[in-house]
């Protein structure tokens, strides 16, 4: 266990697994317990997927372990929760584990801000985006969904009841209460206001990179949340032909939503034998 300052002076938990190249990975190490992980698995999620992804990569690589989505919603920096702050926090990651060179892993807005990083350092020695595209983003529509959280935040309304789903159902993001702070969610009104007219599609890198999402991936929001759509895996459809003349290895996930390409069971099979190409031969 390593104990990392962060850019506005809190501390964060990092947890190093097995030995070989060194891969961050931005994961609760702790499975989710109780109710909570009941309700996780009525979605089809795992609430071990921190421990599933260390266990499925740590026989290979030096898996550097920290729950920065929790470490962010326990210690809020709603006015300093900027992309150069984030790459800060993941860079003093690296240097806690003295790892100079790494790779790292992230998914959704932790792949967003992967790509962060990678603009920013050249000390990535591979770079894996999973549930977030690393070309032509929603940053317009991620910007409006992070603004109506933190208006809901602040004046909260009540939703509609949901329907009842089966297990087989996508799930349904409108009947989502906010549970978050105000100062929970304006932080991420203040990333995403600082992405505000970033062109994604002038990025060109060096290191090795995979993208990667569920074919489904597109999640429409009802007007209290923004009233838009936020298409995921349509720039990785629309451009792959660009993506992969920049470098980009591209995987679409057939049949799979946000959630469910995340999950151990459906990524790992891509990930793993795409980082040890990359790192290790």
């Amino acid at each position: 266990m390593v104990q990392v300052t962060m850019h506005d002076g809190s501390t964060i938990e990092a947890e190093v697994h097995g030995s070989g190249p060194t891969l961050l990975l931005p994961v609760d190490p702790q499975p989710v317990e109780g109710e909570q992980a009941d309700e996780m698995r009525k979605w089809g999620t795992d609430p071990a997927l921190g421990r599933s992804l260390i266990d499925g990569l740590s026989d290979v690589f030096q898996v550097v372990a920290f729950d920065y989505t929790g470490h962010v919603l326990s210690a809020p920096k709603p006015d300093t929760l900027t992309p150069g702050n984030v790459v800060a926090d993941l860079l003093a990651v690296a240097d806690a584990v003295q790892a100079e060179r790494f790779a790292y892993y992230g998914y959704s807005w932790l792949a967003l801000s992967g790509l962060q990083l990678a603009i920013r350092t050249d000390r990535l020695s591979a770079l894996a985006m999973g549930g977030y595209p690393p070309y032509a983003g929603p940053y317009a529509e991620m910007l409006k969904v992070t603004m109506a959280a933190y208006e809901q935040a602040v004046s909260p309304t009540p939703a509609p009841a949901p329907q009842e789903k089966s297990s087989d159902d996508a799930f349904d993001w409108s009947s989502v209460e906010v549970s978050t702070t105000v100062e929970q969610s304006r932080q991420f009104v203040t990333l995403y206001e600082a992405l505000r007219g970033f062109d994604d599609t002038a990025v060109r890198l060096s290191c090795p990179r995979l993208c990667f999402a569920g074919s489904d991936d597109a999640i429409t929001y009802e007007e209290r949340w923004g009233g838009v759509v936020v298409d995921l895996a349509g720039p990785l459809k629309r451009h792959r032909a660009e993506l992969e003349a920049l470098g980009w290895d591209v995987v679409v996930l057939d049949g799979l939503d946000h959630m469910s390409a995340m999950q151990a069971a459906n990524m790992l099979p891509v990930l793993r034998p795409w980082l040890t190409a990359a790192l290790l031969t």
